[in-house]
């Protein structure tokens, strides 16, 4: 039974030994030399000239909200096309289905979702 999980354990451990070693090396071996310029705070070139903590726009968020999304929506398109053969026509089927509906809720859900925002901000101003 644990020989099963071996395989899983082995990946565990060599992701965190590669998660911490690698950061510790070169906190190790780099080199320490500080000065006012490397310590001043850098923004693309120049100066920063706003807070850090400024509000952002809710766009911004169903963007990444959108990102997450179709990331998960390839998770789904792996396994499906590895047995593919398998699931025949029906499989096919339906997996071109739930890729219409996320289709649609690309095209459909940010135009609902920012008409939304935009009442409600004309709204409450």
């Amino acid at each position: 039974m644990v020989q099963n999980y071996l395989a899983v354990l082995l990946f565990i451990l060599v992701g965190l030994g590669v998660g911490v070693i690698a950061p510790l090396l070169g906190w190790i071996l780099g080199p320490r030399r500080p000065d006012p310029q490397k310590n001043s705070p850098y923004e693309c070139g120049f100066e920063a000239f706003e807070d850090a903590r400024m509000r952002f726009d809710v766009r911004y968020y169903l963007v990444a909200i959108l990102f997450i999304l179709f990331d998960l929506e390839i998770a789904f398109l792996f396994p499906w096309a590895v047995v593919l053969k398998e699931v025949g026509l029906f499989g096919f089927f339906l997996l071109f289905l739930l890729l219409f509906f996320f289709l649609l809720l690309l095209f459909l859900l940010p135009q609902k979702l920012f008409n939304y925002f935009f009442v409600m901000q004309r709204i409450l101003i």
